[in-house]
């Protein structure tokens, strides 16, 4: 399988603290194991999946998009669940 990350992904990630970096593996991890748990999303956000994550009492979304036809994972952004989808 192929990991590719969006340039926002990138950006995002250089702003954690060691913690929520750990975290976010961690999510990453379980998505590489199994791309089919994140939530697909419907309308304009057809085709991408969100996986819900907790770190101590916040709630984190990874939006990802599965190709399984040519295996690619594409990560395209992580944050807390407040205005997340703007």
């Amino acid at each position: 399988m192929i990991v590719q990350q969006t340039g926002t992904f990138k950006r995002q990630t250089k702003k954690l603290h060691k913690a929520e970096k750990s975290a976010l593996d961690k999510a990453i991890k379980q998505i590489i194991k199994d791309p089919s748990v994140g939530e697909m999303k419907v309308g304009d956000l057809a085709g991408i999946q969100i996986f819900k994550y907790k770190l101590k009492a916040n709630l984190y979304l990874l939006a990802y998009e599965y190709l399984d036809s040519r295996l690619l994972l594409t990560l395209i952004s992580h944050g807390s669940h407040e205005h997340f989808y703007r």
